[in-house]
């Protein structure tokens, strides 16, 4: 399952989703999480030491390699300067796989308590006034494309605050989007933003409430996003540990907190996967994107590169799969 958690800056994302990715990890369940939030805080709180993790690889820095891997031997696609941020894959393509090996997972990403993760990478000096940090996001998107995970498989994805996700189709890139509420009007209004946005595009999104003190707080959540609400954590002592340097196992995490992890892994299992929309959606942002900018940089109509039958799925895992990626 691929999986957002989004919310207004402050609002404890990174916290849930890596709790999240931790217990499910523990569980048993294949995890891969990924940072492509600006600022880069994922890998702290996964345990990871977060000087060292910013010294590593990052997405951000190879989206070249990640294409150029990619479009494998696709016809449609004879170089990787003929691919954007939204091409989707198509028959000589290399498709990746949660549990894999390969050149790319080797060079940016890190194995910690059982969780394969990578960073897109913040912005450094040479960025600021010039670059777009949607680039960096891009090499997210483009993975995810061509991604096939099954149902007991989380993908975790630690997205920008607010609103920004939308400044791309990879909000569509989901099989489920968890938003983390604070109850306050500022975040309960960052929700009702992108739920509006996501409206028209069928995006599964549930509320986790988070800095609950009492039943005052459920109720004002209960008011604002009615039935979208999942569950709460309230405030945790673990969390504050945490935050302060000493990340003890994701089980010693209160009770009720690890319940409403465990309901939000069980939501996303029971909504499943539906991969032709998953498809749907990508040849349709590609089509965008390519009138939008890509066509006049590439001098060429890019949306001659869908293959409007190919639709990404879990058949495909059982083609012939080649030394260096599945095809």
């Amino acid at each position: 399952m691929k999986l957002a958690f989004v919310g207004k800056g402050g609002s404890g994302k990174t916290t849930l989703a890596s709790l999240f990715a931790r217990r499910a990890a523990a569980l048993g369940h294949p995890v891969m999480a990924v940072d492509a939030d600006i600022n880069q805080h994922l890998a702290a709180a996964l345990g990871l030491d977060p000087e060292a993790a910013a010294m590593g690889p990052v997405l951000g820095e190879r989206m070249a390699d990640i294409k150029d891997y990619l479009r494998g031997d696709n016809p449609l696609i004879p170089s990787a300067e003929l691919m954007l941020k939204t091409t989707p894959p198509g028959p000589g393509s290399r498709l990746l796989t949660v549990g894999e090996t390969n050149p790319l997972y080797e060079e940016v990403f890190t194995e910690t308590e059982g969780i394969r993760f990578a960073a897109t990478g913040g912005f450094v000096d040479d960025d600021l006034g010039v670059a777009c940090y949607h680039s960096k996001v891009g090499a997210v998107e483009l993975m995810l494309n061509h991604l096939i995970d099954t149902r007991d498989e989380f993908v975790v994805v630690d997205m920008v605050a607010g609103a920004e996700a939308f400044a791309s189709g990879m909000f569509t890139r989901f099989d489920h989007t968890f938003l983390v509420c604070e109850p306050t009007l500022r975040s309960v209004g960052v929700y009702k933003q992108y739920a509006g946005y996501a409206a028209d595009y069928d995006v599964n999104i549930a509320v986790i409430g988070n800095k609950i003190d009492d039943e005052d707080d459920v109720e004002f959540l209960r008011e604002h996003v009615g039935d979208a609400l999942l569950g709460w954590c309230g405030r945790s002592r673990y969390v504050k540990a945490a935050e302060r340097g000493k990340v003890g196992p994701v089980e010693e995490l209160e009770a009720e907190n690890l319940a409403v992890l465990d309901a939000a892994r069980e939501r996303a299992r029971a909504a499943g996967k539906d991969w032709a929309k998953f498809t749907r959606q990508a040849h349709e942002f590609h089509r965008k994107a390519a009138a939008a900018w890509g066509n006049d940089r590439a001098g060429v109509d890019l949306a001659e590169q869908i293959v409007s039958d190919f639709v990404l799925g879990e058949h495909l895992l059982h083609t012939e799969t080649a030394s260096t990626g599945c095809r």
